[in-house]
């Protein structure tokens, strides 16, 4: 654990921002500047193609490939980031399990709200499956808006009578439309990212009018979660969001799910980006790509 390199991170994101609300463009432009500065690792090869309709980003390891899929997707509040923005996440989730990875880019707020992401998710996860894929072999896998679409889309999996994948893990997930977790109030102080009102102005455009008080929107208060796979959530200290998680593996458990509450101290919002600067960023991916190895039946990498 380092000082130096957590405060250091902690002034980036703290950098000055334009007053008020920024237009969707603003925060676009914005997002993708900031991921820029994520390493991503040399041992991958991308490939751009297309699941269930939809534009997708193929990140494979260099060397040693293993069966099994992650299905990834990004952060961004639902309005902004793309596969690219997430590269340094996957890229690093690939080298570090040998898996391949799908990144999704669905459709974004406010464009096309909630349920959108979701149908997008969905869509994709159904091409897998018709492709052939063994569920037993895919793990959803996903970084704050995207961390709450991988419980969404396991949802919406449930329902539509789909076989569940291997795994969920979600990098500081969304979960709670409603906002009424405590650490939005407790955690303001600490949280260099976001305020109450940054949050609330990407959320409606997402809901568009929508209702929060629906699990596919608040899972982490509402989800009835039963028969769900093994989950890991991860999470920072320094994050109003945290209560998300800590809320959602406690209805994991209460509905007899294996879950893992991973939290880190003094870290801010999806840090597992800064891997390669925060030693506690590559020690949380060496544990969820422990964590996936164990949950992923992956079959002969020569065979898939």
């Amino acid at each position: 654990m380092s000082k130096e390199q957590r405060a250091r991170i902690d002034a980036l994101l703290r950098q000055p921002r334009p007053e008020g609300p920024q237009s969707v463009e603003a925060m676009r432009a914005g997002f993708t500047a900031l991921m820029s500065r994520m390493i991503v690792p040399e041992a991958i090869r991308t490939a751009r193609t297309t699941l269930g309709n939809r534009p997708a980003l193929r990140v494979e390891p260099d060397n040693n490939p293993r069966g099994g899929t992650i299905l990834y997707l990004h952060g961004g509040g639902w309005v902004f980031g793309s596969p690219e923005t997430a590269l340094s996440l996957t890229g690093h989730l690939v080298v570090k399990t040998g898996f391949r990875s799908y990144s999704l880019d669905y459709r974004l707020a406010p464009e096309h709200p909630f349920p959108a992401a979701i149908e997008d998710a969905l869509s994709a996860y159904r091409a897998l499956l018709d492709s052939g894929e063994d569920p037993s072999a895919i793990a959803f896998a996903g970084d704050s808006a995207g961390g709450g679409l991988t419980v969404a889309t396991c949802l919406a999996a449930r329902d539509a009578g789909l076989p569940l994948p291997a795994a969920i893990v979600a990098f500081s997930p969304g979960l709670d439309a409603t906002q009424s977790g405590e650490t939005l109030d407790t955690k303001a102080d600490v949280d260099p990212l976001f305020t109450r009102e940054r949050l609330e102005h990407t959320a409606a455009m997402y809901l568009a009018g929508a209702d929060p008080h629906q699990p596919m929107l608040s899972p982490a208060v509402l989800a009835d979660l039963t028969g769900f796979p093994p989950m890991l959530l991860q999470a920072g200290t320094n994050e109003v969001l945290l209560d998300d998680s800590t809320r959602l593996a406690a209805r994991a458990r209460a509905a007899g799910v294996d879950v893992i509450l991973d939290i880190t101290a003094d870290v801010p919002h999806v840090f597992q980006s800064f891997a390669g600067v925060l030693d506690e960023a590559d020690q949380a991916l060496d544990r969820a790509a422990l964590f996936l190895t164990q949950q992923v039946r992956a079959p002969d990498a020569a065979a898939a």
